[in-house]
């Protein structure tokens, strides 16, 4: 008999690569930033608990990321962990601090293997130490590499790593290590948490949610964005292409004309 679904697979596996290969030809995005969302909603609609969902978006992670990485893309910047997550229960933040161990614990070799280098962003003093040693585990052996940025943004949040820049340039300036007069908007972004990469090109968010939620304030003022009502844990290669094509066909023009 024949199997539809794993001829169905192939079609699409097929429809993938061409359409990859068509992107390629065009200028990609070389970062791309992801708002992760709807995995309680992914879940309540199946009605299982939160942490179901929270799961089975992992497994979008590894999909995206290798898809992301054979576009060429050089960053992918993921909102894993808000500063603002800490008020949900006490149970599902356990479980959000307990996924980036057995993401990199599963996927660790793998990333090695793509050529990824993992990088997080995020106030740590508040980060559990089993989630910390983990993510810096996978930093220190993914370190040589010299791909594709898989860039978590966990226990993130835009206005406080704003404040902290204005703070830390307070200090420099008092302390004469800067000159007040060369402050300019190249060197204040040197204080932030992205000093070492470039603004996102596009910004996507998932599950119908049309705002940023603190999510890098500065570096989002010309990026492109891309929303879509689809869950986290739903979202296919087939959507992540469907942006990246809706990014080339827009005019960037930063404040000029084009």
């Amino acid at each position: 008999m024949i199997n539809k679904k794993k001829l169905w697979r192939t079609a699409n596996d097929h429809n993938i690569e061409d359409r990859v290969k068509k992107i390629k030809e065009e200028p990609v995005p070389e970062h791309i930033a992801i708002i992760m969302d709807g995995n309680g909603r992914w879940a309540k609609k199946r009605a299982l608990p939160r942490i179901a969902g929270h799961h089975e978006g992992m497994k979008t992670v590894k999909k995206i990321t290798k898809l992301v990485n054979k576009l060429g893309v050089k960053v992918l910047t993921l909102y894993a962990f808000s500063t603002e997550n800490w008020k949900r229960p006490k149970h599902e933040v356990e479980f959000l601090m307990k996924l980036p161990e057995e993401f990199l614990g599963m996927f660790l070799p793998e990333l090695i293997e793509e050529n990824v280098r993992v990088q997080m962003m995020g106030e740590r003093s508040q980060i559990p130490k089993h989630t910390l040693n983990a993510v810096e585990k996978a930093m220190e052996q993914t370190s040589g590499n010299d791909g594709l940025i898989l860039n978590f943004a966990l226990n993130y949040g835009s206005r406080a790593e704003i404040l902290t820049a204005v703070k830390n340039i307070i200090s420099d300036v008092k302390n004469g290590i800067i000159l007040e007069e060369n402050l300019d908007e190249e060197l204040f972004s040197r204080y932030l948490m992205t000093e070492h990469l470039q603004d996102p090109d596009l910004l996507i968010r998932t599950s119908g949610e049309i705002r940023l939620s603190n999510f890098m304030l500065w570096q989002l003022a010309y990026t492109e964005f891309w929303f879509t009502d689809t869950n986290w844990p739903d979202f296919k290669e087939d959507h992540l292409l469907e942006a990246v094509e809706a990014f080339q066909r827009r005019s960037r023009r930063f404040g000029g004309l084009s």
